[in-house]
């Protein structure tokens, strides 16, 4: 029985074997460094993503980045998870430096995609002025306007007083 059911989970695996490049992980591995519950030793971290190095990249690169250091945030949590489970003291293994840094840059891609989100608002804005504008301004060319009088017309028209027709004598 024992052989029989072997036989049919063998082909069922979270690993997926990468062409040239031994195994990938997949599914639950994803949350451990390494394949690792917890690592034999720290390895050395880079700094928190500045908001003006964000600034430069793109939409898409901004969307990648979020989900990697997600990614890192739910490894550094299973650590943490798995040393409270095997009462490992926090001294001993301590990631609060890493989950800060973390914090701290999927803020900033917070604080950067909601500047470009307030700009594109303003600019918006300023557009659909322009083209208030601009409507206001066709409109006002298209109105008929009244005729000028020519020169001979306000000859006739205007009056002239009485004390200046006289011609002395």
């Amino acid at each position: 029985m024992v052989n029989a059911f072997g036989a049919l989970t063998r082909g069922l695996t979270t690993r997926r074997l990468a062409q040239n490049s031994g195994f990938v992980s997949r599914g639950l591995e994803e949350f451990f460094e390494k394949g690792q519950r917890l690592p034999e030793k720290m390895d050395p971290t880079g700094r928190a993503w500045a908001a003006s190095e964000l600034r430069q990249k793109s939409w898409e690169d901004l969307q990648k980045l979020w989900y990697v250091i997600l990614k890192e945030r739910n490894v550094l949590a299973s650590q943490a998870e798995e040393c409270r489970r095997l009462s490992v003291p926090s001294q001993f293994f301590s990631n609060k430096a890493r989950i800060i840094k973390c914090k701290k840059s999927m803020a900033r891609i917070k604080t950067v995609l909601n500047e470009r989100q307030v700009a594109w608002k303003k600019s918006q804005e300023e557009a659909l002025e322009q083209a208030k504008e601009q409507s206001k301004k066709i409109a006002a060319s298209k109105k008929p306007s009244a005729p000028k009088p020519s020169a001979k017309a306000a000859a006739k028209d205007t009056k002239v007083p009485a004390s200046e027709t006289t011609v002395p004598a």
